[in-house]
């Protein structure tokens, strides 16, 4: 009996050591992602999160980081700036999480930035507005990987100044992508020679902007520049259409979801605007450093999600991928991270990223074409 118990636990002893050294082997890295997947921006937020669980999934199934299983610990903010912050308070203090990815939209990014600041938690933002990530100096723990919106301004400019058109009309959403559009439509104007000659705005649940509109049109304005994320820019080309405003649309880099175009119907065609080359994957060269990222996101993301790609699932892949690769190199230790993500090169669907500790976007204008609706499709300007 003496002989017998002795062997019992001696199996326990056994089963008990290869358990606990199951448990120390596999080891997990937590990563938070904050996302508009519901409410006024979940055309942002949705193909974010879906994204997000592709690429973990994919990471895990070839054995994870360093062994390590990737955990991602997904919110939705519903594009609510105290949700926001609830959800980086839960990931930072109950979750534990070594990063966060997200916001999506540059307002509720805004809100968690001194949250990120004080727990010493770096942010790869998903939004574009450029103050986001500016001043650098008191932007220590925060990164984006979206094109700044200052940069969708020169772009548009540019390409403004090249038809000699001068006097615009502008009209923003009240959020906080659209006040900061706003702000670097206005900042920038006078550096292309540039007259604003109406500067309208409107609520981001707003169903008519009729009334500012027809402001843009007696103002005289050669053009026009929408700045919204929200479904309600759809409407404005609309508007336009039954206002007889032939004059041409320049929308922001947000305009980057089919979903817009949809919306907008027949008013969408012919509008301009700036987007990462996701959107016209096919024209670019097949010499161009992008072309492989972009043709398999996009191929990867439609299989596995019956949806059309867009620029926003895009944003998060290469957020995702460039914490990721981090992780490889230092492990999931904050401040380890923080400081590889700032010296990160990656060849990602926004551009040709180059951080450093003066630049925590890494991309400039040149990360953008001037695309166009063109039967429904976006296409490049020209083409």
């Amino acid at each position: 009996m003496k002989n017998r118990s002795l062997l019992i636990l001696c199996a326990l002893s056994v089963l008990l050591s290869l358990a606990s050294t199951t448990v120390v082997s596999a080891g997990e890295y937590h990563v938070g992602c904050i996302f508009s997947i519901t409410g006024k921006a979940s055309w942002l937020g949705e193909p974010e999160r879906n994204t997000a669980e592709m690429i973990a999934k994919k990471i895990n199934e070839a054995g994870g980081i360093n062994g390590n299983k990737l955990v991602l610990h997904v919110e939705d903010d519903q594009g609510d700036n105290t949700q926001a912050v609830n959800a980086a308070n839960k990931l930072i203090k109950k979750d534990k999480v070594c990063a966060i990815i997200g916001p999506s939209t540059s307002a509720t990014s805004m809100a968690i930035i001194k949250i990120v600041d004080e727990a010493k938690i770096p942010l790869l933002s998903c939004a574009g507005a450029a103050v986001i990530v500016e001043p650098v100096a008191e932007r220590k723990w925060v990164f984006k990987t979206p094109q700044k919106d200052s940069d969708c301004v020169k772009r548009i400019y540019d390409h403004m100044k090249s038809k000699g058109l001068k006097d615009i009309g502008i009209i923003t959403t009240t959020t906080g992508f659209g006040g900061a559009g706003r702000e670097q439509l206005k900042k920038i104007a006078a550096e292309y020679g540039i007259n604003l000659v109406a500067d309208e705005t409107y609520d981001p649940t707003a169903t008519d902007m009729t009334a500012q509109l027809m402001k843009i049109k007696n103002a005289g304005a050669q053009a026009v520049v929408n700045w919204s994320i929200e479904p309600a820019q759809s409407i404005v080309p609309q508007n336009m259409k039954q206002l007889k405003m032939t004059i041409p649309l320049y929308q922001s880099h947000g305009f980057g979801n089919l979903k817009y175009v949809e919306a907008a119907g027949e008013a969408a065609e012919g509008i301009i605007f700036p987007a990462g080359r996701l959107l016209a994957v096919d024209t670019v060269p097949a010499d161009h450093p992008q072309k492989k990222v972009l043709a398999d996101y996009r191929d990867e993301y439609e299989k596995n999600n019956k949806d059309k790609v867009s620029t926003f699932g895009g944003h998060a892949y290469d957020a995702l991928n460039i914490l990721a690769n981090a992780l490889k190199k230092v492990g999931d230790d904050p401040a380890k991270l923080r400081d590889e993500i700032e010296k990160t090169e990656f060849v990602g669907t926004a551009g040709v990223f180059k951080f450093s500790a003066t630049d925590h976007c890494g991309l400039d204008k040149t990360a953008f074409e001037m695309l166009t609706v063109k039967n429904g499709k976006f296409v490049v300007l020209g083409q």
